[in-house]
């Protein structure tokens, strides 16, 4: 049996985080425990590698505060270890008065938080940026940037590896026993001793998160987001990320256009309801999954909201007809069309819901015995995974035993 001070479960990008910066603040002995062969299976490397730099979220949010200083220390820590980065800006595209208004708020909230943006006013100045944009006003963030989110990650477990982090690999975390010395978890490769726990699993943290007893009454509805790519001959239709204004009632963005650091642009993603919580095909299903999705009441509370349902249909319908995607696509970028996308990769996003059905937006960490618990690291949990993990580890050390 494997015995530490501290064991960190999931090797995502939260995970490896809190190791590095757990490992740099002390002579603690630990562990960071993945269930996949490789790191950055899930959540850390299927998203679009965007660097969200903070004009999104309300100012003195917690969002707010680890997006803005997440997305600098990024660039630094990209720059200090070679890591894929370009710093593209972003226009952010109204396509109505009410859009416009979203904009004013954006602007206003950006300049609270520290975040540089300007309101374009008119088609010419939105394609002096984007030629091939199209809307009637924009918001442009020339801090927003792409990462190779994947090296990034392999990068944070070296950096723990080489400050004394084991490492484990293919190995589930099947059950948990807590004891009065600490906890003992039951793996798919054997057991591991530790005195306490940092349960950063993503996708499962509510799994591993009720082996412990905490936060029973919320659980992770996944959510799959699918991304199509524009075909080589036709990415100079979009130079940097081009967005639509955002519903400040849902946390998802809508389809838009990102130039990641490979220079590929992907176009996406949509939300649909998976059917798993690792069904990253519309045709995968986890019949245990579904069925703790189908038995939780927050999830029929949150689909009695009217909105909730047309979303729902609209994503869905996205997700099994390109044309209606391609649709989405074509308001940002009229130009496209359906014979220039090539189908890509999906993602799925783990969107903690409550017992009243509502979503919660805000990073959710809770603590439990002898143990810490990332209930919640929605985006941009990228961006934000640098000072997320440093206070992660701060929490620990305050909690160690």
């Amino acid at each position: 049996m494997s015995v530490y001070d501290v064991a960190i479960v999931g090797g995502g990008c939260v995970g490896s985080s809190a190791a590095m910066h757990l490992a740099s603040q002390s002579e603690l002995d630990i562990c960071l425990i993945e269930k996949e062969h490789q790191f950055a299976a899930h959540q850390s490397g299927r998203n679009s590698g965007v660097l969200h730099p903070g004009f999104n979220y309300e100012p003195g949010s917690t969002k707010a505060k680890f997006s803005t200083e997440g997305t600098q220390r990024m660039k630094t820590y990209a720059a200090q270890n070679d890591i894929p980065l370009r710093e593209l800006g972003v226009l952010v595209v109204a396509q109505s008065q009410k859009d416009y208004k979203e904009l004013r708020r954006l602007h206003n909230q950006a300049a609270a938080n520290g975040v540089t943006t300007e309101i374009l006013n008119d088609r010419a100045a939105i394609q002096e940026i984007e030629p091939h944009a199209s809307g009637i006003a924009a918001l442009h963030c020339p801090e927003a940037a792409s990462i190779d989110s994947q090296q990034y990650v392999y990068s944070l477990v070296r950096d723990a590896a080489n400050l004394g982090v084991d490492l484990f690999t293919g190995t589930e975390v099947t059950s948990v026993e807590s004891t009065a010395t600490g906890n003992v978890l039951r793996t798919s490769t054997g057991a591991i001793t530790a005195a306490f726990v940092i349960n950063a699993a993503g996708l499962h943290a509510d799994t591993i998160a009720s082996e412990f007893g905490v936060a029973n009454e919320y659980q992770i509805v996944p959510f799959r987001g699918e991304y199509y790519e524009l075909r080589a001959n036709k990415r100079d239709l979009v130079n940097t990320m081009v967005y639509p204004a955002p519903d400040p009632e849902l946390p998802f963005l809508g389809v838009h256009f990102t130039r990641r650091s490979d220079d590929k642009v992907i176009v996406g993603p949509n939300a649909v309801l998976a059917f798993g919580r690792e069904a990253y095909k519309n045709t995968d299903y986890n019949l245990g999954d579904l069925r703790q999705t189908a038995t939780f009441g927050g999830f029929w509370k949150l689909l009695a909201s009217r909105k909730m349902l047309s979303v729902a249909a609209d994503e869905l319908n996205k997700s099994y007809r390109k044309e209606a995607f391609v649709s989405a696509a074509q308001s940002l970028i009229p130009e496209v069309r359906a014979a220039d996308f090539t189908k890509s990769y999906a993602g799925i996003r783990a969107q903690l819901v409550g017992p009243d059905g509502s979503l919660v937006k805000q990073p959710l960490v809770e603590h439990g015995p002898r143990s810490l618990h990332v209930l919640n690291a929605v985006s941009p949990g990228l961006t934000s995974s640098l000072p997320f993990g440093e206070h992660l580890a701060e929490e620990t050390l305050q909690a160690y035993p």
